[in-house]
């Protein structure tokens, strides 16, 4: 076959159901709310019945490559995934396979050029590929991206070659305007001017410009309240060899609770196996039969666990032996979807006909292959990947297609080390250091205000959390923000608390692991990328003890378990055993003045609930959130109950300024261990 006449073959062919014509201006639709099929499945049965035995039919015009006998070979694809970037151009440090692998011996990964000659390899192995993504591209970035809009991640991602992404949360952190902005390229203005930090253009096509996402967002299951449309495409399909693909890309449904409301106004989010379902006749009627689902959301492998890359212990499923969420969309999905590429977690795992079970033995892994997947509501087991985050993984799934019906026949799905030391790869970035010079470009922007020091640590302080949910870099930034509001004229806060998924990984750790460490702007950033700011609000004793009792799954609607960090002069406890909206059992507030260093305790102890009481129903406190919060982020609807709110300065600049002002040499360095600083907070009881 010539090789124009094979490029024809595997010329691309998408759709995009949302906002019109992609690449075809055939098929091109809006998406409203599509009806479901109830003879899906069956539909499915009739296809694959028909499929078998026509192996060696004559082909009917598909110019498909044979076998020696005159038959159609299977036509293979590779699919190329990733999730969760989150704008990291530079390595996130380093990982290794699982756990067992000795820290020491875990490569350096990640990293935008290296993403981009990882997969430049992969796709060398198969002219028919697509570059794929879970979701959550941009957003909780660090300073090199998003000091400028996400721009570097966008310009960075189409250098990477991606085609296809789905929204996840923080696709929506600045809102459904900015993200389309991103989709659709142009400068970023402020009160009506461009803004100085848009539009450097170091991975557009001309410096002063920004060519927008050269991939299709997909948001499936987003729709606009005003239109009843999809906001973005509802799914892209490219064609190998004549069989279409295609990948329908969907966000939580769950995405209102945890992102800033102003985000998502005017949005709605819709079920996300319900929204697949409704697609499937109308992708079957365009001669689609091979289905991927690319969907924001994810599970854990359960615990204890090695953390293998490739595993999928215990099936991912909860603690409690509950469903996780993946697998709770999983098992209402239509038998037609062939694939799921998920995310949101950060957690590497794969629930294929490749899993692998891995067990430390003596300080050796010692791997066992487990073939699995997760059960769809036909009982089948479906494959399902997830790659870490941050760019440390890509997913190398080869999938076969029936050369006739052009159905799925089999999916092969490997987790692969975006591995810094590979001489290979280093060899091919030399060779061509375009996104390099990308990468490097944004660094020599950013590095003067990057690399300030702003304080020091005796000791690391990881976002990680203990049994009672308190983390030692979340400590930290609450005691910033009570600080930031403690005095009368900025809001007059006896107390501060922070939402445990705001303390972004890795917390305040230097990767060395020397201390003393100068922590430095772009460190802070990167735990408090949000830019979200303090409000502080008048809650009485019970909205208090209700707020803290909402922390805890089933209490009030709260969904899942979200401890939050609390400031000094705040202890409490709660029972892990005790029923839903009935954990608290004491709760007491010491006065403590930390705009002083150290902090200074200023008056006796407020014990506030006592034995799951509270003493004072009707007593008042100054209590200080970030406006995610405040505005029943995360599930804290109590405070939506809050009276007299008065705005505060934003989370980052609070930080900075705690860590200036107490703790940049020539001053001590900021010492968790001190009394003062009344660590630990949290204890959780029986």
């Amino acid at each position: 076959m010539s090789k124009h006449r094979f490029s024809l073959l595997c010329a691309l062919t998408m759709v995009a159901a949302g906002i019109g014509p992609m690449y075809t201006p055939a098929h091109a639709q809006n998406d409203s709310a599509p009806r479901r099929s109830d003879n899906a499945d069956k539909d499915r049965g009739r296809d694959d019945a028909r499929d078998r035995g026509r192996d060696d039919d004559k082909g009917h015009g598909r110019d498909n490559d044979h076998d020696h006998h005159g038959r159609p070979e299977p036509i293979k694809v590779k699919i190329i995934g990733f999730n969760d970037y989150h704008g990291n151009l530079q390595t996130p440090g380093t990982f290794g396979v699982n756990t067992v692998v000795p820290a020491a011996q875990r490569p350096a990964v990640g990293g935008a050029e290296y993403l981009a000659a990882y997969v430049a390899r992969l796709k060398a192995q198969n002219v028919n590929n697509v570059v794929v993504g879970a979701g959550d591209f941009i957003g909780a970035s660090p300073l090199i991206s998003a000091l400028f809009f996400d721009e570097p991640a966008v310009e960075t991602l189409n250098k990477i070659g991606v085609e296809f992404n789905a929204v996840g949360n923080h696709e929506f952190d600045k809102g459904s305007a900015e993200l389309r902005r991103l989709q659709n390229g142009g400068c970023k203005t402020t009160n009506g001017v461009p803004d100085p930090n848009s539009c450097k253009g170091l991975g557009s096509n001309a410096a002063g410009t920004f060519d927008g996402a050269r991939f299709k967002w997909l948001s499936a299951n987003v729709f606009e309240t005003a239109t009843g449309r999809t906001l973005l495409p509802a799914y892209g399909i490219k064609s190998f060899q004549g069989a279409k693909v295609a990948f329908i890309g969907m966000t939580l449904k769950g995405t209102p609770g945890i992102v800033t409301p102003t985000g998502v106004a005017g949005l709605e989010f819709r079920d996300e196996a319900q929204t697949v379902n409704a697609l499937v006749p109308r992708l079957r009627a365009q001669g689609v039969d091979a289905n991927v689902v690319l969907v924001h959301q994810g599970g854990f492998q359960t615990s204890p666990n090695v953390g293998d890359i490739n595993g999928c212990d215990g099936n991912l499923k909860n603690a409690d032996g509950s469903d996780s969420d993946i697998a709770n969309i999983v098992k209402n999905l239509d038998d037609a979807v062939d694939l799921v590429i998920s995310g949101h977690t950060h957690a590497a795992y794969n629930c294929s006909a490749n899993t692998v079970d891995v067990k430390n033995v003596n300080g050796t892994a010692v791997s066992t292959p487990r073939p699995t997947g997760l059960p769809n509501r036909a009982g089948r087991l479906v494959p399902v990947t997830s790659a870490s985050a941050f760019g440390r993984l890509l997913t190398d799934i080869d999938i076969t297609l029936h050369p006739r019906s052009h159905k799925v026949l089999s999916v092969s799905p490997t987790n692969r080390l975006v591995d810094r030391t590979d001489v290979a790869i280093n060899n091919m970035i030399g060779a061509d250091p375009s996104v390099k010079n990308v990468v490097d470009g944004y660094n020599a922007l950013v590095s003067p205000l990057a690399n300030k020091v702003i304080g020091t640590i005796t000791t690391g302080l990881p976002n990680s959390a203990n049994t009672a949910g308190e983390m030692p870099a979340g400590s930290l930034i609450a005691d910033a923000q009570l600080q930031a509001t403690q005095p009368a004229s900025l809001g007059g806060a006896v107390m501060a608390f922070m939402n445990a998924g705001g303390v972004r990984n890795p917390g305040f750790v230097n990767a060395a692991g020397i201390y003393p460490y100068n922590v430095t702007y772009g460190n802070a950033f990167t735990v408090q990328p949000f830019g979200n700011s303090l409000v502080t609000m008048t809650l009485t004793a019970q909205q208090l003890k209700d707020f803290l009792e909402q922390q805890f799954t089933g209490c009030m609607g709260q969904t899942a378990q979200r401890v939050m960090q609390v400031s000094n002069g705040l202890k409490y406890s709660w029972s892990a055993s005790a029923p839903a909206c009935s954990k608290i059992t004491n709760v007491t507030l010491t006065p403590t003045d930390v705009t002083m260093t150290p902090p200074v305790v200023t008056g006796p102890a407020d014990n506030i609930v006592v034995n799951g009481v509270v003493q004072n129903p009707t007593k008042t406190y100054r209590v200080t959130v970030n406006n995610f919060m405040a505005t029943g982020g995360d599930g804290f609807t109590v405070l939506l109950g809050g009276t007299n709110s008065l705005g505060g300065a934003q989370d980052i600049d609070a930080l900075t300024a705690y860590l200036v002002g107490g703790y940049k040499a020539p001053k001590a360095a900021y010492d968790p261990t001190l009394p003062a600083m009344a660590i630990p907070r949290i204890t959780a009881l029986p």
